[in-house]
């Protein structure tokens, strides 16, 4: 069984420590904007010594680091660990974690990126359901999309209930600058379109699975070793089924084939109903001569038989989806668009 942590309410504690990258000074001012923010929604904050400064892409030593992310999560106070962001190197972590401590008092974490590199193999190794969506640094009140303001919505359910998200109207292809504009939202400017890999697959789609996945860039190290035994996951939970989901932050095409090629090898879409992808981050060529992302998806994914949604709101290409891996999921395809409705069960 999936295990999933206490709902949050108003007065519940969120920590805030940065496992991976740290926050240097010339962002405290936007760190700042976002834990105010979640005050004013009635939460209580805890900073972690792990978090205002950034030295050679981390918060501070790794033994420091994993030691303060065991501490909040063993308190019983705290009832969510919510990273500024990710960073680059969380896998040095993964030997350092007490995952038979982590059992004892399930905890909420969310993020994406390089923060998905120890979130799901949490899940992986004790069943305990981790949230794939907005960092705390994107959290601030400027934010006008739904799927980021209601980012954490999906923390407060219980045992047995669920919720849907929507695919966003409009998402952003370039960033702020949060050193000049601290409170910058994001900018959205390109429409959203889902789409599904296929010609032949052009009507409306449903598929249901528990959901597991991830930051490409990043979990596709994790193959082969005990922190990503998807395969193990997905035979346990072979009566429900299972959801890959994966995004891509900045891999050109010819690596995204490779990462995907090794997971497929390895077993990670044997007995899977689906496999949803987030808009690509990375570069695409220009040039018609070069290998592009959408035709690595039909050179690795097409022969697998099962439906695959790509360019969805995961990841990297906000605004985002909060994904928990373990809930049980149905993914809707039509038209363009599409939803996810998740149950905690």
């Amino acid at each position: 069984m999936i295990r999933y942590p206490g709902p949050l309410k108003s007065g519940s504690t969120i920590a805030v420590t940065a496992p991976s990258s740290g926050v240097s000074s010339g962002c405290h001012k936007r760190l700042d904007i976002a834990i105010a923010h979640l005050r004013s929604q009635g939460f209580q904050l805890i900073e972690g010594d792990c978090l205002r400064s950034d030295y050679k892409h981390v918060s501070g030593p790794k033994e420091k680091r994993i030691a303060e992310f065991m501490r909040f999560w063993n308190d019983p106070k705290v009832d969510l660990i919510f990273p500024p962001w990710g960073g680059e190197i969380a896998h040095s972590l993964l030997p350092l974690i007490d995952f038979e401590s982590l059992k004892k008092n399930p905890t909420w974490v969310q993020g994406y990126s390089d923060t998905s590199t120890y979130m799901m193999p949490i899940t992986l190794l004790t069943d305990i359901a981790t949230s794939h969506g907005c960092n705390l640094i994107d959290f601030v009140p400027s934010q006008i999309d739904d799927l980021t303001k209601g980012a954490l919505n999906i923390l407060r359910l219980s045992q047995g209930q669920s919720y849907r998200q929507n695919a966003s109207q409009k998402w952003q292809k370039k960033w702020g600058d949060f050193q000049v504009e601290p409170d910058v939202a994001y900018n959205l400017t390109e429409l959203t379109e889902w789409k599904v890999l296929g010609t032949d697959k052009v009507g409306p789609i449903s598929f249901s699975g528990r959901l597991i996945g991830g930051c490409l860039d990043t979990i596709c190290f994790l193959v082969g070793t005990r922190f990503g035994d998807v395969p193990g996951f997905i035979r346990r939970h072979h009566g429900d089924g299972v959801i890959i989901y994966l995004e891509n932050c900045k891999q050109n095409p010819t690596s995204v084939h490779r990462h995907l090629f090794n997971m497929k090898m390895a077993g990670w879409f044997e007995g899977i109903r689906g496999i949803i992808l987030g808009r690509s981050g990375g570069p695409n060529p220009l040039e018609a001569e070069k290998l592009q992302y959408e035709e690595v998806l039909e050179d690795v994914l097409a022969e697998l038989d099962l439906p695959v949604v790509y360019d969805c709101d995961i990841g990297h290409a906000v605004p985002q989806m909060t994904l928990v891996n373990g809930a049980m999921a149905k993914v809707h395809f039509e038209k363009g668009s599409g939803w996810v409705e998740q149950r905690f069960v």
